[in-house]
């Protein structure tokens, strides 16, 4: 496993802390890894969405853009 260095800012260390502390994580790594395997996993989420927005707008199947699309479903959270 590659071994990093990182700095936290003071709010964000004291979450990570507050994490392990609750007994969520064991470490902080662990929580980091798992953060960025959750937002790996949205961004596979997000490029499948994308892909199929993109089909849906060259078969005529939408009058909107993806940009569009994807600006109303943000606008509904």
């Amino acid at each position: 496993m590659a071994r990093q260095s990182i700095s936290f800012t003071q709010p964000n260390d004291e979450w990570l802390k507050s994490q392990v502390d609750q007994k969520e994580y064991t470490t902080k790594s662990e929580l980091v890894n798992d953060l960025i395997r959750q937002a790996r996993k949205q961004q596979r989420q997000i490029d499948w969405i994308s892909a199929k927005l993109e089909k849906a707008e060259k078969s005529g199947f939408t009058n909107l853009n993806k940009e569009q699309i994807l600006a109303e479903s943000k606008s509904l959270i």
